[in-house]
């Protein structure tokens, strides 16, 4: 049965070692394919359908570590380096640089599968943060230019009558405003819009102590 929590890519130029190692994580159950050079896998490169890269530190064309630079941004996968001889100043480099783990040839098997599984696990958790963002932020960009001036007064603490003084307009809108942003945010309580408001990254308004005093 194939693993169905995420697939594997194996970049490795020793074509020998590549189809070793492909059919023995295949018959573990991955879902597994293998390029022999980053531009190989760049061609062929769709990120939502490879969770786990297992990188050969030096290739053909590019070095490891600048294919890992180029896929630091986006849904990328999770890298495990792996290299025919040890690379200490490389291994730390790839390892600050986010990589899941740094193995040398010979390969321990055991090593290898705590170090894909980790790297699965790093991607799930990753993933689910991005498409709760993503949500979080459909919602946000579903308000008024009004409700998102309130938005981060409301956050901030103020009071209707303070958020209405500070906005110039009537207390009862932004109670209008208030209700609509709870609905469209899908917020539960306060407390769940100020998380919203924290995981969005927008800043809490406080008001003056002028305004606050109203």
């Amino acid at each position: 049965m194939q693993n169905v929590e995420g697939s594997i890519c194996l970049v490795d130029d020793d074509l020998g070692f590549r189809e070793a190692l492909t059919e023995q994580l295949y018959s573990l159950g991955f879902v597994i394919t293998s390029y022999g050079s980053a531009a190989e896998y760049l061609s062929a490169r769709t990120d939502a359908a490879v969770s786990c890269l297992i990188l050969d530190l030096h290739l053909p064309d590019i070095n490891g570590l600048e294919l890992q630079r180029q896929l630091a941004s986006g849904e990328a996968p999770q890298i495990v380096f792996i290299s025919g001889r040890g690379d200490i100043p490389s291994s730390v480099r790839a390892m600050k640089a986010g990589a899941v783990e740094f193995l040398t040839k010979p390969i321990d098997e055991d090593a290898l599968l705590k170090a894909i599984h980790a790297a699965l696990a790093k991607f799930r958790r990753q993933k689910r943060h991005r498409d709760i963002f993503l949500s979080l932020k459909q919602r946000f960009d579903s308000l008024t230019p009004r409700e998102k001036e309130v938005f981060p007064l409301i956050i901030g603490g103020a009071l209707n009558k303070q958020a209405a003084a500070a906005l110039g307009i009537q207390e009862v809108t932004i109670q209008v405003h208030r209700s609509q942003i709870m609905r469209k945010m899908e917020a539960a309580s306060f407390a769940d819009l100020v998380r919203m408001g924290v995981k969005l990254g927008i800043s809490p308004t406080r008001l003056s102590p002028t305004l606050q005093s109203r």
